[in-house]
């Protein structure tokens, strides 16, 4: 399959992109790699880092998507970056999936408008592993603002859909986040949401509190974008302090640094389960083809990782199921439609 990458976009672009499109072409040399940004600029920073990219396949596009842009730069003021151009490819067909980590809006409203969402789902959302012992993926954490219970139910079966394909977990169990467990805690969005995901099919387990969702609550975790941002973010927050803190008790002294050599394989694994780069980035579902949102900050390995991802998406089949249960979902809501006007 051809994988498409955005090299020009992000806090460690182009270098650290270049080197990890490399990384992932030598890894996964079954499938192509085309790499996405000013040629000028790729081939002068691949020759003064010595890095090969004779595996790699060079598109040319002269303009960048900066993470102060716009949205809707991405399909009007800068047609030709190396953000536009992919998502042309993308749709077109002349790649399986697109991997990004630029302007996140940019993306989002690129990905809608170029290359569109499967007919039937009325929003897309950013699906985010959540850095814990037992994988939780977050639905949304951070497309949409302002959602309706049956977004929520949407983002809810892609959620569900992905962690089966993806991670093999059978009937995932979905959640939504909320201030309480009870059925009628929340605002009406979170009470609607509750009564529509009970009736959904799912395996809805009832809200769940923040403080829950580290301890294996739920398997899919559903809100809004806004509050799901923030969630994402206070978490990885806390991961991070977390690891400083503990950095700081194992090197107080001499016998805290003896104490660390004893633990240094737990140290390293729990420093793997917080590392951002080891999930690469989050697949924006409800697009008709594979879109991979890098974080802003990925270095080599995050973006090899992304394009890991990537691979396991179009091979998993995903958006073909998230399309029959679409049309499915569309003509169930044409039937109660039609029941509330006309009656049984």
């Amino acid at each position: 399959m051809k994988i498409l990458v955005d090299v020009m976009s992000g806090d460690n672009a182009p270098l650290e992109l270049i080197k990890g499109a490399a990384d992932a072409a030598r890894e996964y040399p079954d499938h192509q790699i085309l790499i996405i940004g000013d040629e000028n600029v790729i081939s002068d920073v691949a020759v003064k880092n010595e890095i090969g990219t004779s595996a790699l396949t060079i598109v040319h596009a002269p303009e960048v998507i900066h993470m102060e842009d716009k949205p809707l730069a991405v399909v009007r003021e800068k047609k030709n970056s190396s953000m536009s151009v992919g998502l042309k490819m993308l749709a077109a067909g002349e790649g399986d999936a697109f991997v990004s980590a630029g302007n996140t809006g940019a993306l989002i409203t690129g990905a809608t408008l170029i290359v569109r969402r499967i007919v039937g789902i009325n929003r897309a959302a950013i699906a985010s592993l959540l850095p814990l012992s037992c994988p939780v993926l977050l639905m949304d954490s951070g497309a949409n603002l302002t959602v309706t219970s049956d977004n929520l139910m949407q983002f809810a079966f892609m959620g569900a859909k992905y962690m089966e394909k993806i991670f093999g977990v059978e009937r995932p169990r979905v959640g939504q986040l909320n201030n309480g467990t009870e059925y009628n805690k929340g605002n009406s969005l979170q009470i609607e949401t509750y009564q529509v995901l009970s009736e959904s099919g799912l395996n809805f387990v009832g809200n769940v509190e923040s403080r829950d969702v580290p301890f294996g609550a739920c398997d899919v975790l559903v809100t809004d974008g806004y509050t799901g941002n923030i969630f994402l973010k206070s978490l990885e927050g806390m991961g991070k302090f977390m690891m400083g803190t503990l950095k700081d008790l194992l090197t107080a002294n001499l016998a805290t640094k003896m104490s660390a050599i004893t633990l240094k394989d737990k140290i390293h694994d729990l420093k793997h389960r917080f590392d951002a780069s080891e999930h690469g980035g989050a697949p924006l579902l409800g697009i008709s083809a594979p879109v991979i949102k890098a974080h802003g900050s990925s270095d080599a390995k995050a973006l090899k990782n992304a394009v890991r991802q990537a691979i396991a998406f179009v091979s998993s089949g995903i958006n073909r199921e998230i399309a029959d249960y679409a049309q499915d979902f569309d003509d169930k809501k044409l039937i109660a439609d039609a029941e509330r006007m006309f009656g049984r």
